[in-house]
């Protein structure tokens, strides 16, 4: 039995080894502008902008194939970010596209029929409940896309702005980003 368990574990390290080996040897280096875009875009994930979220949207600016004005969430704020990233001049927001003020989608449990349609449609799964129970939204992860609202059967979810006030102000920019690294 004891040798069973040494040769078990012997084949547990080498497989690590192995794969630990392959997975710096054959790493994918990410492209530094795609990930410098996709920092400013806000992660929504909502599809607003045409693509499945915010880092095939970056990917796709980065080639030249989309404009730096398709993110609603964004803003003109984002698209100012984007435009002095890449070296262009700043757009007003793509036709039928508006900003609108950041929100967070909220359940009435008195509607609720817990048909999970909500849960499927969340990209970023801010939505937690089973099968014919009541459904609940995780604020802190709601990114307010409006993906959950469609779906709804009984039409039981509704977005509420969220107003700024010190409890839920945030940085509007990464810290590092105010500051840069200076050289020695």
């Amino acid at each position: 039995m004891l040798s069973a368990i040494l040769v078990m574990a012997l084949g547990g390290l080498v497989l690590g080894g192995v794969l630990g080996w392959a997975s710096i040897r054959y790493r994918v280096e990410d492209d530094p502008l795609v990930e410098k875009i996709d920092a400013i875009l806000p992660q929504t994930q909502c599809g607003q902008c045409g693509f499945p979220g915010c880092k095939p949207y970056a990917e796709a600016i980065s080639k030249g194939e989309a404009d730096i004005n398709r993110c609603p969430p964004g803003g003109e704020d984002g698209v100012k970010r984007l435009a002095e990233l890449l070296g262009v001049d700043p757009k007003p927001l793509g036709e039928g596209l508006e900003h609108k003020p950041k929100s967070v989608a909220v359940i009435d449990e008195n509607l609720c029929i817990g048909c999970t349609l909500c849960i499927q449609a969340c990209p970023v799964d801010a939505i937690v409940g089973a099968a014919k129970q009541m459904h609940v939204i995780v604020a802190e992860q709601c990114t307010g896309c409006e993906l959950c609202l469609p779906p709804c059967p009984v039409e039981c979810i509704h977005m509420e702005v969220i107003h700024e006030d010190v409890t839920t102000w945030k940085w509007r920019y990464p810290v590092h980003s105010l500051h840069p690294a200076r050289p020695h």
